[in-house]
């Protein structure tokens, strides 16, 4: 890949597929895992579906403990033991990073696995936010053969990372 930034990013579901997909950038297509409930035009809380829509990429979050801070003109942010993402439509910081108290069970942002090891945060369901309308839409590492996710766009570790030094503020993921 050239070193210009990317000013977008199309991801489309895969024939006979709904939760894979292909992301376009630059002239190259890679495999992305997409949610279990496929694309989604009316993204509901906890549907398992990926939000159809152009979405800003707000800021990479990333595991400083496991990886060198990577190459990318995004906003960076290192993942704390203490950050979770908040996804209880009833609480005011609804679809939002929180910070999880340490003997919580809630949901961390750094996980034990490696899908969260690099997330590009999107903008989502932020201006304005309403409850149920989904929460945690992120772009992350895929699980081993492309499984479905929650509602997030997966790609492959060294996909996602190659990827990385493309995006910048200006960037749009375009989901349909």
């Amino acid at each position: 890949m050239p070193n210009a930034l990317l000013r977008k990013l199309v991801v489309r579901r895969r024939a006979g597929a709904a939760s894979r997909g292909w992301l376009t950038a630059g002239g190259l297509t890679m495999p992305v895992a997409l949610g279990r409930g496929g694309i989604k035009a009316n993204k509901r809380e906890g549907d398992g579906g990926t939000p159809r829509g152009t979405f800003r990429l707000k800021q990479l979050w990333w595991r400083a403990d496991r990886h060198a801070r990577p190459r990318t003109s995004l906003p960076v942010r290192q993942i704390r033991d203490s950050d979770g993402w908040c996804e209880d439509p009833s609480d005011r910081h609804y679809n939002q990073r929180v910070t999880v108290p340490k003997d919580s069970p809630a949901d961390r942002l750094a996980r034990a696995d490696a899908l969260y090891d690099f997330i590009i945060e999107l903008d989502h369901n932020t201006r304005p936010r309403i409850a149920r309308r989904g929460s945690a839409v992120f772009v992350h590492i895929a699980r081993p053969g492309f499984a479905p996710t929650a509602g997030c766009v997966a790609l492959a570790m060294p996909t996602l990372r190659r990827l990385l030094e493309r995006l910048g503020p200006k960037t749009r993921i375009d989901i349909a």
